[in-house]
């Protein structure tokens, strides 16, 4: 997302990474731990993100110093290694999500708007 500037409504992949820190800030978890979240979150409306978006918003979080990656031996497997996410600079964090929250509302008051002006 462009910092300080709109666009028409809120992208994806900003919708996805706010959602990914505040699940984040919620438990440390794994990329598929985020797809299967957020697909039962949002479901009920056809939202459902795709496994490359998922990692993309990641590793953006991950270039922006919001999340850090670290891996862990999978429980009862010797060998097998899984990647889990947690918050490396709650500030930051924070601050994204600050700017988000406006971002939801200035783009919630466009389809507020359109859906009275259009539907009643």
């Amino acid at each position: 997302m462009t910092k300080g500037v709109s666009t028409f409504l809120l992208r994806q992949r900003a919708f996805l990474k706010l959602y990914m820190i505040t699940l984040t800030e919620q438990e440390k978890m794994y990329g598929l731990d985020y797809l299967d979240e957020l697909e039962k979150k949002f479901d009920r409306f056809g939202y459902r993100p795709n496994h490359s978006e998922i990692y993309k918003s990641l590793h953006e979080l991950i270039d922006d110093g919001i999340l850090e990656r670290y891996s862990k031996t999978k429980q009862g497997k010797k060998y097998q290694k899984v990647i889990y996410y947690q918050i490396k600079n709650p500030d930051e964090a924070r601050r994204y999500k600050k700017m988000l929250k406006s971002e939801l509302e200035r783009s919630s008051g466009l389809l507020q708007t359109a859906l009275k002006d259009n539907y009643g």
